[in-house]
């Protein structure tokens, strides 16, 4: 991944190995819709999903610029990778994490000598209680992944290796989960980047899918809404997109808008049948919250944003392994 230091914020790497992760074809899901798909396998990084590329980058930022302690609010895999690569860089790590999210990522954060806090009630309690230990303590630096420029830097990376292995030939169409919107973002300003640089002759349109049950990105981009907001989120088996009030939301919506992109609200039982069908059908197992992005492809199709014959890249976002099982 470093290899596009020059496009990347100014840091001495740090590195796990993360990137260049597989982009492999659909050999029964794309066809049986009538498109061209293609899977970019995010659970092959180090910690097993799309956000070591943004851990690496920010947790590099931040020892050069003398932190010695790192802090996040996470429902499993930012917490994961911070821990990884604060662990890599010898800085200490303290993560706060919704009590509900999956056993094996908080035992993964946990192995990875992290402090864990465990903390009950809503997703935004979490976020509130890692602001406060930041605010106590001042050598603890709020390296949020939900805000940080760095780690939307991280992210752009995903298009550059796309650019790499397929050249020009851009898909017209990328979909990926969302709960944040950062990896949207950085999908996003990788292919503007490429783009004004000359490697590639246009930007993709970049999707976005959620869960219906907490879907504030896409209800807010539907009804014209500046400011995502879910009032009443259910629960969701895609635990890692539930966030009813994205830190970067006005941003995630008014980029939809301006860009040509659309959003997906995603039934719970499609959520679970996509994820199957990834397994059994193309031999890839992902975690719930990848699987949405394979789930919206249907809507997308039946609204003509997608049409049939054109080609379009899926990004799964991290490894069935993360949900344990």
């Amino acid at each position: 991944m470093w290899r596009y230091a020059p496009l990347l914020p100014p840091a001495d790497p740090l590195t796990l190995g993360e990137g260049g992760t597989p982009l492999v074809p659909s050999l029964r899901i794309g066809p049986r819709l009538g498109i061209d798909v293609a899977f970019k396998l995010e659970g092959a990084n180090p910690t097993g999903s799309f956000k070591d590329r943004g851990a690496a980058v920010l947790v590099a930022v931040l020892r050069s610029a003398g932190a010695a302690a790192v802090a996040d609010d996470s429902s499993g895999n930012a917490g994961a990778a911070l821990a990884a690569y604060a662990a890599r860089a010898g800085l200490r790590a303290v993560l706060f994490a919704p009590a509900h999210a999956s056993g094996p990522k908080l035992a993964q954060i946990a192995a990875l000598g992290a402090e864990l806090v465990r903390v009950s009630g809503p997703r935004e309690r979490a976020t509130r209680a890692v602001e406060e230990a930041c605010r106590t303590d001042p050598t603890l630096f709020y390296a949020s992944h939900n805000t940080s420029p760095y780690f939307v830097a991280g992210l752009t990376t995903v298009a550059y290796e796309w650019i790499e292995d397929r050249g020009r030939a851009v898909p017209d169409h990328v979909v990926v989960p969302a709960g944040g919107g950062g990896l949207f973002l950085g999908i996003h300003q990788g292919f503007a980047a490429a783009l004004r640089l000359g490697w590639i002759d246009r930007v993709p349109q970049v999707h976005i899918a959620q869960p219906a049950a907490c879907a504030p990105l896409v209800r807010a981009l539907h009804r014209g809404d500046n400011v995502p907001h879910e009032p009443y989120p259910g629960m969701t088996v895609a635990e890692g997109t539930r966030i009813p009030t994205p830190a970067r939301g006005q941003q995630v919506v008014a980029l939809l808008r301006a860009a040509g992109g659309n959003g997906v609200a995603v039934e719970e039982d499609a959520i679970h049948a996509a994820q199957r069908r990834l397994a059994r059908e193309e031999g890839i197992h992902v975690e719930p919250t990848a699987a949405l992005a394979v789930a919206a492809l249907p809507a997308l199709l039946d609204q003509g944003t997608i049409r049939p014959g054109q080609q379009v890249g899926v990004v799964l976002t991290a490894s069935g392994l993360k949900a344990g099982g």
